[in-house]
Formats: C-alpha cells, sequence, structure tokens
C-alpha cells in the first residue's frame, strides 16, 4: 500500500475521534451546560446533519481545486470547527462548532476513497479505502477512550482542544505524503448527478443510513446506559469504547478483505447480524460482561458494512464516483443523525437507556431487507439484458468491474 494512505488514515484518525469521543463525555457536557442527556446528544446529530450537508457542497466546490489541496483545506476547516468547540462559552455555540467540523468530514472521506482508489491495483481498492479507514477504528481505540479519560479528568474542552491538534498533524501529513493531484478534469455536476438515476446507487445509500443507523442508535447513548443499566462506574466507559474500536478495527479489516469477493453475501450476514446483537443488547445491557461483548459485537459488525457498501456505491456510479462517494459518507451521517433523534426521543418518552437498542435492531433489519431487494432486482435486470452486457449503470463484478470503475482520473470507495 503506498505512503500516501497514511497520511489519509492520519485525518481519518482526527475526524474518528471528534465524531465519537463526544459520546463519551456527553453527561460532563450536559451537566457543564445545564441541559438534558436528549438535548445534549443534539451534538451527535447536529454533527451528522453537518456531514450530510457538507459532503455534496464542498465535495462539487472540490472540483474546483486539486484533491490535495482540497483535502488541505478541508482539514483547516476542521481544525477551525474543533477549535471553537473546546472554547464555546453556551451549548448553542458548542453545537454551531460541531457542525463546523462536520462540514469537512463527508468530503474528506468521499475524496479520499476516490484517492485511496486511485493509488492501486483494480483488485485492490477496497482493501485500499480500507486502509484510510484503518485511522478511523484505530481513533476509537486510541483516540476516543483517550480523549473520554482527558475529558472526565481534566475537562472535555481540553479533549477538543488535543482534536483540534490533531487536525493540524493530519493536515501536515497530508501536505507531506500525498502526491500532487491535478484538478479533476471533465468534472461537471450534471455528469456527477447520472449516478443518482441508477437505483441500485439509491438503494446501496438507503443501506447505508440504515444500517450505521443501527449502530449509533446504541452507541450515542453508551455512556449512561453502561452507568445507569449495566452498573459500571463512570471511568468504566472509558475501556469500554476500546472494546468498541477493537470490533471497529476488526469488523473494518473483514470487511475490506472480503468485500472484494463476495459483497452482497458479507453485507447479508453482517447486517443480520447487528439487528440481532442490538435486539439482544436490550438484555444483555443489565449484566457487565455481556454488555461488553455486545458492544465488542456492535463495532465488528456495524463497521463491518462500510467497506462493501461504499464499493457497491462505487461500483454502480462508475461513471461518475466522486459525489457519490462523498454523498454515501453523507449517507453514514444522516443514518446517524436519525438514528441519535430516534434514540433520544425513545429515552425522553420513558422508556429507559436501552430503548434505543431496539430503534438500532429495527433500522438494521430495515437495512438487511433493502441488501436483499436490491440483489433481486441486480438480478432481474440481468436476466433481462443482452448477454455480455452491464444493465443500468452498474459495473459487471469482480476485478474487471473494478477498473471500470476508474473512469478517466478517478475511482472511489469509502468510513
Amino acid at each position: 500500500m503506498p505512503l500516501a494512505l497514511l497520511a489519509l488514515a492520519i485525518g481519518a484518525f482526527g475526524i474518528g475521534t471528534t465524531e465519537f469521543v463526544i459520546m463519551g463525555v456527553l453527561p460532563q457536557v450536559a451537566g457543564d451546560f445545564g441541559v438534558s442527556i436528549p438535548t445534549a446528544g443534539l451534538l451527535v446529530t447536529g454533527y451528522a446533519l453537518g456531514v450530510v450537508i457538507g459532503a455534496p457542497v464542498l465535495t462539487v466546490l472540490g472540483n474546483k481545486v486539486s484533491r490535495k489541496r482540497m483535502l488541505m483545506l478541508l482539514m483547516g476547516l476542521f481544525v477551525v470547527g474543533n477549535a471553537v468547540s473546546a472554547l464555546a462559552p453556551n451549548f448553542g455555540l458548542m453545537l454551531t462548532g460541531r457542525v463546523i467540523a462536520s462540514l469537512a468530514h463527508g468530503s474528506f472521506f468521499g475524496i479520499g476513497s476516490v484517492v485511496a482508489a486511485e493509488l492501486v491495483a483494480p483488485h485492490k481498492k477496497a482493501g485500499a479505502i480500507a486502509t484510510m479507514f484503518t485511522g478511523l477504528t484505530v481513533a476509537n481505540i486510541v483516540g476516543v477512550p483517550l480523549g473520554t479519560f482527558i475529558g472526565q479528568a481534566v475537562g472535555w474542552r481540553v479533549t477538543f482542544a488535543i482534536v483540534a491538534a490533531l487536525g493540524v498533524v493530519g493536515l501536515l501529513g497530508i501536505a507531506k505524503l500525498v502526491p500532487a493531484m491535478p484538478r479533476p478534469e471533465g468534472a461537471r455536476l450534471r455528469r456527477e448527478l447520472t449516478a443518482f438515476r441508477n437505483p441500485q446507487v439509491l438503494l446501496a445509500m438507503a443501506m447505508t443510513v440504515l444500517g450505521f443507523g443501527g449502530v449509533f442508535a446504541a452507541i450515542t447513548y453508551i455512556a449512561p446506559m453502561m452507568t445507569e443499566v449495566a452498573g459500571y462506574s463512570e471511568g468504566a466507559v472509558t475501556w469500554l469504547l476500546v472494546l468498541f474500536g477493537a470490533g471497529m478495527f476488526a469488523g473494518n479489516l473483514l470487511g475490506g478483505r472480503f468485500a472484494d469477493r463476495a459483497l452482497m453475501p458479507l453485507l447479508y450476514t453482517t447486517l443480520g447480524g447487528l439487528a440481532v446483537v442490538l435486539a439482544l443488547f436490550t438484555v444483555l445491557a443489565h449484566d457487565k460482561i455481556l454488555a461488553a461483548v455486545a458492544i465488542l459485537l456492535v463495532g465488528a459488525l456495524g463497521f463491518a458494512t462500510v467497506p462493501p457498501l461504499q464499493k457497491r456505491v462505487l461500483d454502480q456510479a462508475h461513471g461518475a464516483p466522486t459525489l457519490a462517494s462523498a454523498v454515501n459518507i453523507g449517507a453514514f451521517n444522516l443514518g446517524n443523525a436519525l438514528a441519535a433523534w430516534l434514540g433520544g426521543i425513545v429515552i425522553a418518552a420513558g422508556f429507559g437507556y436501552t430503548a434505543p437498542n431496539w430503534v438500532g435492531a429495527a433500522l438494521a433489519a430495515a437495512a438487511l431487507g433493502l441488501a436483499f431487494w436490491s440483489a433481486a432486482l441486480e438480478r432481474r435486470t440481468r436476466a433481462a439484458a443482452p448477454a455480455g452486457t452491464a444493465t443500468d449503470g452498474a459495473a459487471p463484478s469482480g476485478p474487471a468491474s473494478a477498473a471500470t470503475v476508474g473512469a478517466p482520473a478517478r475511482t472511489p470507495v469509502h468510513h
């Protein structure tokens, strides 16, 4: 794998830390600003919605400059947003800082996926994307637990100040290690939008929204769930987040490894398993050991869906992948926002801190249903098409399709 992937992983590490660390310090932030836990959950929802908005907008604007320069600009925006969060005197400004930082998220991973895929041979594209996302998963093993510990011991403002510093390191890494790439040639908004005519692209994005949303329904409220229901101390949340991060790391590696071999069977397995584990988590959360196991499995099964879903979008949008790649990153975060909001609703309605697990199970089950629908639609389309031709803009499977994805100077895949 090229050394440039390390730079992308460094940026992903910083972004992953700020995205997930809020879960570990949510009670402290809520207490300092005098708001309820469901209200503080808006810091998760607001960040996710910022990704949804920023992903397509900044990706389109990014077509005006080189990809390397755009990645550097995005990391600069990320640094500013986290600095605002660290210094925020009230909840409203804290939320503003979160949204500013989030605007860089989707476009960074969308453009970064394209860059990562272009740096390797066609049959290694999902693996290259998974390598970039390793930074995100390592953030959940190291960055998020450490940030949670610092937030609980010294204060959550220090955590976000450190995250801003991580953004500076990521910016410098990109400047040093990512090769200069020309501005995308022939990039036109109308051409990029044609990818969304393919129902398979839309189905893959819907799976993304629902599948990863299931993870966030549970994980957004993991701190109060573990302290109030499982009986863990506040300090134990740190190592529980390490378990979640370890699960994400393992799931990302497995997803990247098998997405190039058996993409749809992998999605059936991971989405089905995720739905079952989340449903059981409602009961398992009452036992310390079983709760810890459930957290590990949620991370592994949830993140194993990321490389295949991103690759699915890129394969199907092979003629215009950049915007589709970024929008799919936004879809992950739309699911995060939806799940965090729904989780807050069921808690506020008095169903308890384990209720979001049922929400997550329902979302994952719905994603599994869409996966079966997508496969059935693809079989019917292939059966109706003349022999040897692709249909509905879908690339043939296997290494040949990955080569097709790499149309003039671009090819993407996915956090």
